[in-house]
């Protein structure tokens, strides 16, 4: 039996050429990366004129005259709480200001359908069309 002069050899792994690969493909992606030119669009947003006398923007003709029944059966409109035989005042008010606006009723869960459609009936009455009436359940 031979035996050896040393006690455990230990193994060794070059490094070397490990990290110049490494290298290499740090110095390709550095070069790459600096050529890739990102495609999109140019936006030119306006500038914030903060002015006082400027006409509602468009899409205030448009904004929907809109009645909300709770499960209590109260009516809201615009933050306020309102009465069955006021609606058909606001929806000619806020029909001759804004002739497209539609008129949206929300009515949630375990309120009366026959509110709702008190309020349908209004927006008929004073000469809305039906396919600007859209009655969609709140959640």
């Amino acid at each position: 039996m031979r035996k050896f002069a040393k006690g455990e050899e230990e193994a060794e792994v070059n490094m070397t050429p490990m990290l110049d690969i490494v290298f290499i493909m740090l110095i390709f992606f550095i070069v790459t990366a600096s050529f890739v030119k990102e495609s999109g669009l140019l936006v030119n947003k306006p500038e914030d004129n903060n002015t006082q006398n400027d006409p509602p923007p468009p899409d205030d003709e448009k904004r929907a005259i809109a009645f909300i029944v709770d499960k209590n059966n109260r009516i809201t409109h615009d933050f306020v709480r309102i009465d069955i035989s006021s609606v058909v005042s606001i929806i000619k008010k806020e029909s001759v200001e804004r002739p497209l606006a539609p008129v949206v009723i929300q009515a949630e869960e375990g309120s009366h359908l026959g509110l709702s459609v008190r309020i349908y009936d209004a927006a008929r009455e004073v000469g809305v069309a039906n396919e600007k009436i859209v009655m969609t359940p709140r959640k």
